[in-house]
């Protein structure tokens, strides 16, 4: 899936990668959020984090009819209140990739993987 914009100069291919790349790159800077953790979880379920040339590993980007979803997991910070943490997280890249994009966001759904201390 791609997401295809067709200008006066030609077209403008942006793919799934590229969108969950960006995603994990506001995500990881939103207050509370440790890290992006892997979609699957590893076999002893253990959150691994993950490093930033592999954020597209903890996102999930789909299409639907409301326009695109996208499903992050993350590790959030000890001792913060997670509704609160998850819910500026949803605000953000809503706001990021809308605006970047120009392209109308169905969901942004947030799984908490983990909690852990931030080193």
């Amino acid at each position: 899936m791609t997401i295809e914009k067709v200008t006066s100069l030609g077209s403008i291919n942006i793919t799934e990668d590229a969108i969950a790349t960006l995603a994990g790159q506001v995500v990881t800077e939103c207050y509370g959020v440790v890290g992006m953790a892997s979609k699957k979880i590893v076999q002893d379920s253990i959150a691994m984090l993950l490093k930033k040339e592999n954020y597209s590993k903890g996102i999930v980007v789909n299409r639907t009819s409301k326009g695109i979803e996208i499903n992050i997991y993350v590790i959030v910070s000890f001792g913060v209140r997670i509704s609160e943490v998850v819910y500026e997280a949803q605000k953000k890249i809503k706001y990021v990739l809308e605006n970047t994009l120009q392209q109308e966001l169905g969901a942004v759904n947030v799984f908490v993987q983990g909690v852990a201390k931030k080193d």
